[in-house]
């Protein structure tokens, strides 16, 4: 991107006291290039971001980019993967976009994109999945999916916990556990733990009942594996039911409410608080996607039902996403990589666009966001399309990576 420039005309995003934006008319966004073919879509969603603003808002608006090391450019140029410097730029400026970054082969850092979250407590990764009218879908019915994931970010079996079989810390807490708490390990085993609160999983489900209620979606359910590990994901589910009862009780009702008190009606104006055992839910995507809205879930189960949503809709290049935090977002391409098209302005952009749409919706610029969206599905519809959508097409016009960006502008 060559968007760094004007920062001397940006203001910064600053934080109210209760945790809202505030937003001038001409605000710093953070953006990080990425890797592989990062530059490529980076510079295709840089073209779409503007012209969006200027056409929403005639001028009166104006985003000014400040652009963040992190990554192969990172290490070229500081000898650090994420340097300091990147971290502070997202603290201050609140609100981020970042195209895929690689993951260091060998020692060091374990990923980049975990520490970041980390870091900077991003604690609720955020995948709105969707289908776009004219995306080649494997399922029948791709339009019933409508559906915001909401996984916890940083906890589970990503907090990273975990020895290797054999080594000194694996045999020692299989001797604890086995001398203290009368459990069998097999000796040749590798252990991780997988922790999970109950401060983490309620501020993640808090944040998924405030975007049910502020987006007028009817459900959030929690997605768990409490019937097997009843004392980490039972917990969330019961910490969840727990939360809407205690903070949103005018708000929300159980399912279990709506058919004991309320005759299977959903009270005008209240969100359901329902919950799926994780592999039945991979089912009900798939057969009932349209009974469900909201879903909030510990990390791994996100990681894996959020892919399959958007394998429905066209896969992960169709698939926009974020990490939020109370004090900073990082909006994100959920996909990788892809170094062998580096350089070859051939990948599919719309990833990274769809993630700058929800960056929009962000800020509260929604009218930029909303006209990204409709110029993008106006782009597909016309069969206008890069070459993983054309080679599923019949009748499809490829175009370019940067082509692609120029369509969707026109639509505009």
């Amino acid at each position: 991107m060559n968007m760094a420039g004007s920062m001397n005309r940006g203001t910064s995003i600053t934080l109210h006291d209760n945790g809202t934006l505030n937003v001038p008319e001409n605000p710093v966004l953070v953006f990080i290039e990425g890797d592989g073919i990062g530059p490529d879509i980076s510079r295709a969603a840089a073209k779409v971001f503007d012209a969006g603003v200027h056409k929403a808002y005639d001028g009166k608006r104006q985003v000014q980019w400040q652009e963040a090391l992190a990554g192969e450019k990172a290490f070229a140029e500081t000898g650090q993967w994420l340097p300091e410097e990147t971290l502070d730029m997202l603290r201050q400026y609140v609100v981020g976009i970042k195209g895929p970054l690689t993951t260091p082969v060998g020692g060091g850092i374990r990923s980049l994109n975990v520490t970041l979250r980390q870091v900077l407590d991003l604690y609720a990764c955020v995948r709105p999945v969707r289908y776009f009218k004219g995306v080649p879908a494997p399922v029948r019915f791709p339009e019933k999916v409508d559906m915001v994931v909401f996984r916890e970010n940083t906890e589970d079996v990503y907090a990273g916990i975990e020895w290797p079989a054999g080594s000194p810390e694996a045999n020692q807490l299989a001797s604890y556990i086995k001398e203290h708490l009368n459990k069998e390990i097999r000796p040749d085993s590798a252990i991780g733990i997988k922790p999970m609160s109950k401060m983490a999983s309620q501020r993640l489900v808090r944040r998924a009942i405030r975007h049910a209620l502020d987006q007028g979606y009817q459900s959030v359910t929690l997605v768990h594996k409490g019937n097997i590990m009843k004392y980490t994901e039972g917990a969330f589910r019961q910490w969840g039911y727990e939360l809407a009862e205690t903070e949103f009780p005018e708000q929300t009702v159980s399912e279990a409410e709506v058919y004991e008190k309320y005759e299977g009606k959903t009270p005008q104006g209240r969100v359901v608080i329902k919950d799926r055992i994780a592999d039945m839910m991979f089912q009900q995507a798939l057969l009932r996607p349209d009974e469900y809205d909201v879903l909030a879930m510990p990390n791994l189960n996100g990681d894996y039902l959020s892919d399959a949503l958007a394998a429905q809709v066209g896969g992960l290049g169709m698939a926009p996403g974020a990490n939020i935090g109370d004090q900073v977002a990082v909006f994100e391409a959920t996909h990788g990589t892809a170094p062998k098209y580096a350089g070859q302005d051939k990948v599919n952009p719309s990833s990274l666009i769809l993630s700058g749409a929800m960056m929009f919706d962000y800020i509260g610029w929604r009218e930029v966001g909303n006209l990204i969206r409709t110029s993008l599905e106006a782009t597909v519809s016309a069969g206008v399309v890069t070459y993983d959508l054309a080679r599923q097409m019949s009748d499809a016009q490829e175009v370019k990576c940067s082509e692609f960006a120029d369509a969707i502008v026109e639509h505009m």
